[in-house]
C-alpha cells in the first residue's frame, strides 16, 4: 500500500521560509517522479513543483519561481519543498504526490496516482 506523508506546514508571516517533507513507502520512490500541489478554499488543486526520477529535472509554476525549490533524497525516500519569500497568496493546502512513471508529465492534478493527506500552510500580511 502506498503511503505519503508529508510534514513541516505552519503559520509564517509574509517573507518567512518553511521547509515541507514527504516521506514515501510502498512504491519503489527512486524510479517514480513526484510533485507538490497546493489547494487554497474555493480554488482548484494547481501543481506547484515537480521533479523526475533519476536524473531530478524540475518544473515550477511562475508564481513561485525563484522562491521554491523542489528535491528529493532517493536514499531516504524523501521528497522536500524549500519555500522563501513567502507571501499570503502562498496560503494554502499543500499536497505530495507520486506519479507511476519516472518523467513528471504536466505536473497537474490528472497526471498524478497517489496523494498524501495534506499540511496545511498559512502566510500571514
Amino acid at each position: 500500500q502506498v503511503q505519503l506523508v508529508e510534514s513541516g506546514g505552519g503559520l509564517v508571516q509574509a517573507g518567512g521560509s518553511l521547509r515541507l517533507s514527504c516521506t514515501a513507502s510502498g512504491l519503489p520512490f527512486g524510479n517514480r517522479a513526484m510533485g507538490w500541489f497546493r489547494q487554497a478554499p474555493g480554488k482548484e488543486r494547481e501543481g506547484v513543483s515537480c521533479i523526475s526520477s533519476v536524473r531530478q529535472y524540475t518544473s515550477y509554476v511562475d508564481s513561485v519561481k525563484g522562491r521554491f525549490t523542489i528535491s528529493r533524497d532517493n536514499a531516504k525516500n524523501t521528497l522536500y519543498l524549500q519555500m522563501n519569500s513567502l507571501k499570503p497568496e502562498d496560503t494554502a493546502m499543500y499536497y505530495c504526490a507520486a506519479r507511476n512513471t519516472f518523467a513528471f508529465g504536466a505536473c497537474t492534478f490528472d497526471d498524478y496516482n497517489y496523494w498524501g493527506q495534506g499540511t496545511q500552510v498559512t502566510v500571514s500580511s
